[in-house]
């Protein structure tokens, strides 16, 4: 690499590869400094945060192992913000930003600008360190009020780009502020400090990389690298057959929306031709007075989410690739630009999975090639921010428990990836380990698994429905969930059929099950337990399609009954378990006539 660092030349395919490796390193290590310092569960068990690097003009290089609702958009937002009230940046600044309103996804994600200098004082790129945090000063124990009204509900503080350092010190005003405000200030000072030294790391290594190859060749990489990633989005849409298609996903009823529920339409045309997608999001409701409103970075990141998820995997996610995608939001819509103080405290889970869900349902309308069926919907309360008391130390706890969902969706190749949590985090956030739950809060978890017969059946299959029980083993715990798909559940696509729907139940110390919201705060005094199950994910093409044998051992394996698999799959199975091949032709002829 000295040679071409030495003449300005263009970067060949080796060259290419080496320094986006060393890129993808320095953000491999940031999140890894955050994974491995954060205090709270929701970053160093669930891994509920993302890192990137931003060039100077904006533009998002590199976000690897992030959760694609965290950087696909909002980043190039927050940065270009950050530049535009803070003229005057130097080496040692740090900016502290959540606002949706100026490209934070939603209040939750507290996210560390650094804007990385060269030795001229010259801004070269901003590095973000961006971590969903458990308690940030809301009106009540949780960072996602999907009934908020408005913003002042809602309760979040917002800092849009406020600076928290200088000089690499922290400026302790803002600090003595958050400490004030959020109900575990300890917890959110161990975050805050995983966050700062994750985008040090960054900085630091970013550095010394550029000491390495130079600043001004890093520059040249990224525009190249940007050219690269665009050809290949290119290549990958020019493969597509053209064409146009819509798809409607309802999120479930709550308060401050329809009593129908919240329906998401979405528009998908692909043109080979020109190597392009364009996304409509613009024929959809206005702001609705409740939490589940999108920042525009959450708008943008889920229609793009949905096209990602129905093209080659290995394209590069990064500015270069999103020229080939055109999205089309309107202000004060639910799935557009928000105006202050409409409240976005959901904007990363709920209706943002119904857009994702629509897109790549859409592309599978399109062609039964492409695309996936819809992945279930977020959030039951084996996802709920649990918080309370703990009468055995006296301290107060807070923290978002990741227990138990499933949610994947089948795609027109594969069956689903079980655990992927939810579309927008593509299967980035961890489950919690049960025993180390059960270590730092006063919590017991009864049960978690998989229920049979609930998956998206289909030529490929969805997911099953994921479970989880649990309650405080003493004292009153505080629950706070946004369940939706327990109405509108997730859709099967191209003949598949649709998932089980979530649920939620109380279950009493006497072992009676009441009823319970499905969006809201409930207490649960020691004795008591939740009952939760997720959404399963949609199936792609007729069961009738899918390889006996694949349902063979789907039987075997306890997730489907043999009465479904003759039923629905058309599968017959003999004494012994396996597959009676007469048989099963047979009763699918009939099924197929």
């Amino acid at each position: 690499m000295g040679d071409a660092a030495a003449t300005g030349e263009a970067f060949d395919g080796v060259q290419l590869a080496l320094l986006s490796n060393r890129l993808d390193g320095v953000v491999k290590k940031m999140a890894n400094t955050l994974l491995r310092t954060g205090r709270s569960g929701v970053l160093n068990m669930a891994r509920d945060f993302s890192c990137c690097i931003v060039t100077a003009d904006h533009h998002l290089l590199t976000a690897t192992e992030s959760l694609p609702i965290h950087v696909l958009s909002g980043p190039d937002i927050m940065a270009r913000w950050m530049c535009e009230v803070h003229p005057d940046l130097k080496r040692g600044d740090a900016f502290l930003h959540n606002s949706p309103y100026h490209g934070c996804s939603h209040p939750a994600d507290h996210t560390i600008l650094v804007p990385v200098m060269d030795d001229a004082g010259v801004h070269r790129f901003t590095l973000a360190a961006k971590a969903h945090q458990a308690d940030i000063g809301n009106s009540i124990p949780t960072t996602y009020h999907a009934r908020a009204r408005d913003l002042y509900e809602e309760g979040a503080l917002i800092f849009p780009a406020v600076r928290v350092q200088r000089d690499y010190e922290n400026i302790d005003d803002i600090i003595r502020m958050c400490r004030m405000r959020i109900r575990v200030p300890d917890q959110w000072w161990g975050d805050y400090l995983a966050m700062i030294g994750a985008a040090r790391i960054g900085e630091r290594e970013l550095s010394a990389l550029a000491e390495d190859v130079g600043w001004d060749r890093l520059d040249a990489f990224a525009k190249q690298y940007f050219d690269y990633s665009e050809a290949r989005m290119a290549a990958a849409l020019s493969e597509l057959p053209a064409g146009t298609a819509s798809h409607f996903s309802t999120h479930d009823p709550i308060p401050g929306t329809p009593e129908e529920g919240v329906k998401i339409k979405v528009c998908v045309t692909v043109d080979p031709d020109a190597a392009r997608v364009h996304v409509d999001l613009r024929d959809n409701p206005d702001a609705m007075p409740c939490g589940l409103n999108l920042s525009e970075a959450c708008s943008r990141t889920a229609a793009m989410v949905g096209v990602f998820n129905s093209i080659d995997h290995s394209v590069p996610k990064n500015a270069g690739a999103f020229r080939c995608i055109d999205v089309d939001l309107r202000e004060d819509c639910i799935v557009g630009i928000p105006r202050h103080p409409t409240s976005c405290s959901a904007a990363t889970t709920n209706v943002a999975d119904r857009v994702s869900n629509s897109v790549q349902a859409s592309m599978a309308k399109i062609s039964e090639e492409i695309g996936l069926a819809e992945c279930g919907a977020s959030s039951p309360p084996a996802a709920a921010v649990v918080s309370g008391v703990n009468p055995e130390t006296g301290k107060p706890y807070i923290n978002q428990v990741f227990l138990g969902r499933t949610n994947g969706a089948a795609s027109a190749h594969t069956d689903a990836w079980w655990t992927i949590g939810h579309v927008g985090n593509a299967g980035m956030c961890f489950l919690d380990s049960v025993e180390l739950d059960e270590l730092r809060l006063p919590i017991y978890v009864h049960a978690r698994g998989f229920m049979a017969d609930s998956e998206g059946a289909g030529r490929n299959c969805g997911a099953p429905q994921g479970f989880a029980i649990y309650g405080p083993r003493v004292g009153s715990m505080s629950l706070v969930y946004n369940s939706d798909g327990t109405i509108n559940g997730p859709k099967g696509v191209r003949g598949g059929l649709n998932a089980a729907n979530a649920g939620q139940e109380k279950r009493t110390a006497n072992g009676r099950e009441e009823e319970v919201p499905r969006v809201g705060q409930i207490t649960l005094d020691a004795g008591e337990l939740i009952v939760s199950r997720s959404c399963g994910g949609g199936g792609f093409g007729l069961p009738c399609e899918r390889d006996p044998e694949q349902v063979r051992i789907q039987v075997a394996e306890g997730f489907v009954s043999r009465a479904r698999a003759r039923e629905v799959y058309g599968v017959v199975l003999d004494d012994s378990g396996e597959v009676s091949v007469t048989e099963t032709e047979a009763l699918r002829a009939e099924m197929i006539e």
